[in-house]
């Protein structure tokens, strides 16, 4: 099947499992497992992974092993890494470990980033200077991200002019990626095309990403929605783990088997091999004890077809 002229051809996914996935895990993870899980992928045909965050250890305790994480990788080849950093301390830990790409932490409303981390957007804001300017000196990328960027869990709607506001910061600082996400599933298709084309047409030299929840079901429709806008960066994760630990009722993000065989139906493009994917998401279901949320591991592909009745008759008969 060929995909729409409308629709890309070929889509990036970057797996966010060992980030998101993983900090919403209230047991231990073991190290040595978060490495297993982590190669496994990298076997899959994923191009683009969020290996870790390097927030402060009290915060989110499953991630005190970020720099063992990033250590324990470093033989891997042709899976480009990224960290998520939520100030220069955290950016300082990413860099010492050789990470070469860091994504900054905001959310689009104050109540969130309270919560999230114990700053107003304008104080985060304000932190990020530093963080650029340590990136620059040690030839780092430096990619922004806008957590509830559909919705606020305390807040509502968020105005598209604060999304546009912050997009604008993070241009004067010379960031041209930036991640917008629905953390807690709160978009609709119809609000991120309009929002996507909004922002598109204000700020041409920037690429956005999406990082969408399936909270309320509507992951992939909203992701049919991106790619009409021309979008083609997307974070998943296996077995549609993750949800925000400071965003009340926040549930996985849509799964990456999941995302993979949607784009797939359409004939669009992600080198990601759909068998290999699905068996790493049973596996992480078989270590984690579950999964967040995956069609793929309830229902199968579509390509997965079933022996036909014994004794079927013809119509007619």
């Amino acid at each position: 099947m060929k995909p729409s002229p409308k629709l890309p051809t070929k889509v990036t996914i970057c797996e966010v499992a060992p980030r998101d996935g993983f900090q919403a895990e209230s047991q231990w993870i073991p190290t040595e497992d978060k490495l297993k899980i982590i190669r496994l992928l990298c076997e899959t045909g994923i191009q683009s992974m969020e290996i870790t965050s390097f927030v402060h250890p009290k915060a989110i305790p499953q991630l005190k092993d970020a720099e063992e994480v990033v250590r324990g990788a470093q033989d891997i080849t042709g899976v480009a890494f990224r960290a998520l950093v939520p100030n220069v301390k955290g950016a300082e830990r990413a860099v010492s470990v050789g990470i070469k790409k860091l994504k900054l932490m905001l959310s689009a409303t104050d109540s969130h980033s309270l919560a999230n981390a114990n700053c107003t957007t304008e104080e985060a804001l304000s932190g990020f200077p530093p963080i650029v300017d340590l990136a620059e000196r040690h030839g780092v990328t430096v990619g922004g991200s806008i957590s509830v960027a559909f919705g606020c869990p305390y807040e509502g709607k968020v105005p598209p002019e604060r999304i546009k506001t912050i997009v604008q910061r993070y241009v004067e600082l010379g960031i041209r990626e930036i991640s917008l996400a629905d953390t807690t599933g709160m978009a609709n298709p119809k609000q991120v095309y309009e929002l996507l084309g909004e922002l598109k047409a204000a700020f041409p030299s920037v690429t956005f990403s999406l990082h969408l929840h399936n909270t309320r079901g509507m992951a992939l429709a909203n992701v049919y929605a991106a790619l009409e806008q021309g979008i083609v960066h997307f974070d998943s994760s296996i077995a549609g783990l993750g949800g925000c630990p400071y965003a009340p009722g926040a549930t996985g993000n849509v799964a990456t088997e999941d995302l993979v065989h949607f784009l797939g139906e359409m004939g669009i493009e992600t080198g990601i091999d759909l068998d290999k994917v699905i068996q790493v998401a049973k596996t992480v279901k078989e270590m984690l004890g579950h999964d967040g949320g995956s069609y793929m591991l309830q229902a199968g592909p579509c390509s997965q077809l079933h022996a036909k009745p014994v004794g079927q008759k013809k119509l007619g008969d």
